[in-house]
């Protein structure tokens, strides 16, 4: 029986696989498409997303109701229609503040769950836009961003299958070892070096951002695991194949976009996020 078992676990994780790399193949080239082309596509990916993000924070929590929904919806897509008409701090400002205050007026018994929920939403869009909006650098920006996630989730993956060992956080995440860490973190190093060998940075730089970046998204990848634990969700939804909903997803990139921006707007200011993250 226990034999029995085992094989079934075994099958449905080789199906679990193959739908996620199904999904990668299909999703992970159309994203990188979109970042190119930049604009009004761009941001849109980027909104539709949010929406998508917040739409399951208030399922994970439970607050999903309509009116805080709607109008949850309606403030995120008042920020994508600011980030395409190059928005200001004080528009910005406003739209947060006002995601805020509906959040608070409209949630009913997780006020500050519902606060956070809109915040991390906005926080993905705003820091997503602001990175790839820089004409000289926002594309590679962006896709350092992205491909040092991924390596780390990558990485992460086949190196806590392969190796195993002591998990990283049981009570969390009961799947993540120390040996998947490690191997996702020196995977981003990996990406750090070829954008150096390639120009796009020095070496010097990239590998201890990298090493950042990627400590932050595995960190959001724990963040977002402990806000479904404490309500008792296995996946934020099934939306993507193999990979559970966005926030699923999305948790370590929103993590790591977020600081990334901030880095990149303390260092190159507004208009040059792109170039203050990859030029030091």
């Amino acid at each position: 029986m226990t034999g029995g078992n085992a094989e079934s676990t075994a099958g449905q994780e080789g199906r679990n696989l193959l739908l996620r790399v199904a999904a990668s193949l299909v999703l992970a080239p159309l994203a990188v498409a979109v970042a190119y082309i930049g604009g009004w596509f761009w941001t849109g990916l980027v909104t539709a997303a949010a929406i998508g993000l917040y739409l399951e924070w208030l399922t994970v929590i439970g607050e999903r109701r309509l009116p805080l929904a709607m109008l949850g919806v309606v403030v995120l897509l008042a920020m994508g229609w600011a980030e395409t008409e190059r928005f200001h701090v004080m528009d910005v400002s406003a739209l947060v503040a006002l995601g805020v205050a509906v959040a608070a007026l409209f949630a009913r018994d997780r006020r500050s769950w519902a606060v956070a929920g809109i915040g991390y939403s906005l926080a993905a869009s705003i820091a997503s836009s602001a990175l790839r909006r820089d004409p000289a650098l926002g594309f590679v920006a962006l896709m350092f961003v992205l491909l040092v996630v991924w390596a780390t989730d990558i990485g992460g993956y086949f190196a806590g299958r392969l190796i195993g060992g002591p998990r990283l956080w049981p009570r969390v995440s009961p799947k993540k070892t120390w040996a998947g860490s490690i191997g996702g973190f020196a995977a981003s190093l990996g990406i750090a070096a070829g954008f150096a060998a390639c120009g796009f940075g020095r070496t010097v730089a990239l590998l201890p951002l990298a090493a950042v970046l990627s400590t932050v998204a595995q960190l959001g990848d724990l963040f977002e695991s402990a806000v479904k634990r404490k309500f008792g969700v296995k996946d934020s939804s099934h939306l993507i194949p193999g990979h559970g909903g966005l926030m699923d997803r999305l948790d370590g990139f929103v993590a790591a976009i977020v600081l990334a921006a901030i880095f990149g707007f303390l260092r190159g200011g507004a208009d040059s996020v792109g170039r203050g993250l990859m030029v030091w």
